[in-house]
């Protein structure tokens, strides 16, 4: 039988969000209920809420999210009721042309729930990034729920489905960042500051942040950044020159997603170095380089599909770290919030007061 929890709704383009009843039905095949434990704010889900992502209204917003998993449809042999997991939103195939390369983190075929859920009218919901976990439960993919260790924190967990692990994955993963190199990191929000955690534990010796916002920069820091820029005073290209011995950067992590950001990161990088995109532009945006400039500085400009990650991978060694003590994900919470207070939360990202607010269940 289906049942009745509560969830935060976007409506419609820029109208605020509210907290309404959803029905979530029982997992079919393939699929998994899960009970929400702790969601995090992330800035996509600001993006469906602006109509940024497409108009397929009313979203059901929530993606970074932990819970347990509460039940499981016919043919789930992966997850069981009972189990702590987080969340992801790219469930790979296993069949695609990529998973038979041996690429999954490349799926071409990543996959949701197919039952909708809806609003007890019956107004099918569009779940941000296929999971909608602003809501006491879910209805995902099995496909989707990642076992950790259940003794970490649910907030700090949750963190891994979207924004700390598309931070970290784009230094590690996709910048391939080693001992020794030079990374600068422009955009230090809650995914530029965790590619600076990625590189620091793959041992850069040099880790330059950029930002406009002197709180974002001194956050940064302590993030492990060993220099800063405030790019809203200073170039941050020579900057980021001057820094690395007149040559450049050996990668530079653009985490804002936008043209300008991302000719400085073109332009600061070493010869043969790497551009690894990670902040989201929108569809209107375009990019302007002279191809001279493409050819003759040679190196790779790479994007980063959620820090081109491997769930069962990663999560699982990022939470034994994070165990250790060797990265501090609880850093990344500013606070804790209930499902009304949403729509606050939007707002103190725009002003840069918080990292993340997490939804506690």
């Amino acid at each position: 039988m289906s049942q009745q929890v509560l969830g935060v709704i976007a409506p419609g383009k820029n109208e605020p969000v509210r907290v309404e009843t959803i029905v979530v039905p029982d997992p079919g095949p393939g699929e998994a209920v899960v009970k929400v434990q702790a969601c995090g704010v992330c800035h996509t889900d600001l993006h469906y809420k602006q109509g940024g992502i497409n108009d397929d209204f009313p979203f059901l917003l929530g993606h970074e999210a932990a819970g347990v998993v509460e039940a499981v449809g016919p043919d789930v042999t992966d997850v069981a009721p009972g189990d702590f997991v987080i969340l992801n939103w790219r469930a790979v195939c296993g069949r695609c042309r990529s998973c038979q390369r041996g690429r999954p983190w490349y799926c071409f075929d990543t996959h949701n729930a197919r039952q909708k859920m809806t609003l007890v009218d019956g107004t099918e919901l569009s779940p941000a990034l296929g999971i909608g976990a602003f809501a006491e439960k879910t209805l995902v993919a099995a496909g989707q729920c990642t076992k950790v260790d259940p003794e970490v924190a649910p907030a700090v967990a949750g963190l891994l489905g979207c924004g700390v692990m598309a931070g970290i994955g784009a230094a590690i993963n996709t910048g391939e960042v080693g001992r020794g190199d030079s990374v600068a990191v422009i955009g230090c929000g809650g995914v530029g500051d965790a590619a600076i955690v990625g590189a620091r534990l793959a041992g850069a010796a040099r880790i330059i942040a950029v930002d406009i916002d002197d709180r974002k920069l001194a956050t940064a820091q302590k993030m492990g950044a060993t220099h800063i820029v405030n790019s809203r005073s200073t170039d941050p290209v020579e900057a980021i020159r001057e820094l690395t011995g007149g040559h450049g950067a050996d990668v530079v992590i653009e985490a804002v997603g936008r043209p300008e950001t991302y000719q400085q990161a073109f332009y600061a990088r070493d010869l043969a170095g790497t551009v690894v995109l990670v902040g989201v532009p929108t569809p209107e945006m375009k990019l302007e380089l002279p191809l001279i400039d493409v050819f003759g500085r040679g190196g790779s400009l790479k994007s980063s599909w959620y820090g081109d990650c491997l769930p069962s991978r990663d999560f699982p060694l990022l939470i034994d770290l994070h165990q250790q003590g060797r990265i501090d994900l609880g850093a990344f919470v500013t606070e804790t919030i209930g499902l009304g207070d949403v729509e606050a939360a939007f707002a103190r990202m725009h002003e840069g007061d918080v990292l993340r607010s997490v939804v506690q269940f």
